[in-house]
């Protein structure tokens, strides 16, 4: 029997109009603190494809006020892992990879997680706090979407040990 990634994926990341348990105003709330993730570390990136990430950002934050739509949202996430893959520091990569899942949560709320999970590990690579970091993280939650993002992060943390 094939399985299909929908079928595995976590409902309470999938919006209502697809079968699943998400509101708009969480998944909107999701894509934004995955922006502040990716923003908050963003001045670790040290070269200067940075404008691209930066574009990519705007889309996420547009998608969220609703000024652009999932497919622009998809293609700046697939610039902004490019971007990363153009990349040879580490720390850059990761920072470029949490853009890439920040804009992508428009697309699939669940990668938003992403999008913290590459912040600490940039956080890591440029031997800062991930401890420091992670609560941050946390704070900048609504309470809204506190709950989900802390119950299913512990299954994501592997992204920063690689």
């Amino acid at each position: 029997m094939i399985r299909t990634c929908f079928s595995m994926r976590d409902k309470r990341f999938i919006t209502e109009h697809r079968g699943g348990l998400l509101i708009k105003e969480h998944h909107r709330q999701l894509i934004e603190w995955a922006c502040k993730c990716a923003e908050h570390v963003f001045f670790l990136y040290d070269e200067n494809l940075g404008a691209r990430l930066k574009d990519a950002l705007i889309t996420a934050k547009d998608w969220a006020a609703g000024n652009a739509t999932v497919g622009s949202a998809i293609k700046a996430s697939v610039d902004a892992h490019e971007v990363a893959r153009k990349s040879f520091n580490p720390t850059s990569i990761a920072v470029a990879r949490s853009v890439g899942q920040a804009v992508a949560t428009a697309h699939m709320a669940d990668h938003s997680l992403g999008a913290a999970m590459y912040a600490l590990k940039a956080v890591k690579n440029a031997n800062r706090s991930i401890d420091e970091e992670r609560k941050w993280q946390n704070e900048q939650l609504p309470s809204e979407i506190k709950e989900l993002v802390l119950t299913t992060r512990p299954n994501k943390e592997q992204l920063i040990k690689n």
